[in-house]
């Protein structure tokens, strides 16, 4: 009986030491006293949620025998080398662009988060040192930064409208008219839309004095007129230049009687070669605004545009 239960058991352990050495082999990574702690509770509810988001597989359940490894994906500390996705979802984490000091430019900031100043303050400011432009005359011959050519010696220079203080408490006088005559002689030019707002003797505004305060400009002067007497009037800021541009009076606009046609302005007998919204009156000024149909030929402005007079 005994030699039964000996044989019996060698059997058996023949048959296991062959299964160990025939059967199917997996291997396993050696694990730290640390994540052999982590094994153990792997079972955990926690476990299987930190497995999942390490390797994306959220619906996949844990199979037996690779326990050993995927628990050690989510339990390796951050200091150890990581591979695939783990490694590189931590990475963001260490440098977040946003803790960039205040100070300091960020790498992530367009540019355009300084242009705001850049495109504003040239709008409120023309430039850093406009009084000295705005005073002098351009050297040389030369044209000034609003492109305008030297003004004849003894006539006013162009003063810049942002540098000048109007002062309300001084009060002074002008004559100021608004003629639109040269159209008469030019009838044949002359859009037939508008004749009902061209007065029969071509003046719209008849010279008279008015009031203005120390520091402002013809254009001021002109508008304010033109607004209190309800005449129409329609005019556009032109940077280039620095000064507004009318470009219709009583409805009658540039071009209606001809390609060379317009409004132009003269002080005492002179046509400046620059904007109204430049020229500061004085007391006792002579305004005349008038219509051209020859770029300034027919009215003895034509020196201003550049042809002969």
């Amino acid at each position: 009986m005994s030699n039964k239960k000996l044989l019996f058991g060698i059997c058996i352990g023949l048959a296991l030491t062959i299964a160990f050495f025939l059967g199917p082999r997996h291997e396993v990574v050696p694990l730290t006293p640390e994540q052999a702690a982590h094994v153990v509770d792997a079972d955990e509810p926690a476990a299987p949620s930190a497995v999942a988001t390490a390797d994306g597989d959220v619906d996949e359940e844990v199979v037996p025998g690779e326990d050993e490894q995927k628990p050690e994906l989510a339990s390796e500390p951050p200091g150890t080398e990581k591979g695939g996705e783990a490694a590189e979802e931590e990475r963001p984490s260490e440098a977040p662009p946003a803790l960039e000091p205040p100070g300091q430019p960020a790498t992530g900031n367009p540019e355009g988060v300084q242009s705001p100043e850049a495109t504003v303050k040239p709008s409120l400011q023309p430039s850093a040192t406009p009084k000295p432009a705005a005073t002098t005359a351009p050297s040389e011959g030369g044209k000034d930064r609003y492109l305008t050519d030297p003004v004849p010696t003894g006539k006013p220079k162009p003063v810049e409208w942002q540098d000048v203080t109007i002062n309300k408490d001084k009060e002074m006088s002008i004559t100021l008219s608004v003629t639109a005559k040269t159209i008469l002689n030019n009838m044949k030019l002359f859009n037939e839309k508008k004749l009902e707002v061209l007065p029969e003797d071509g003046v719209i505004y008849p010279a008279q004095k008015v009031t203005f305060y120390e520091g402002e400009s013809v254009f001021d002067v002109l508008l304010r007129e033109m607004k209190r007497n309800k005449i129409h009037m329609e005019f556009v800021m032109t940077p280039m230049y620095n000064s507004n541009y009318v470009e219709g009076i009583n409805n009658i606009y540039e071009f209606d009687c001809g390609e060379l046609s317009g409004w132009m302005y003269k002080v005492n007998d002179w046509f400046p070669n620059y904007g109204a919204s430049r020229y500061v009156l004085k007391d006792g000024d002579v305004v005349d605004w008038v219509y051209t149909c020859d770029l300034g030929r027919d009215i003895g402005g034509g020196f201003v545009a550049g042809g002969e007079q």
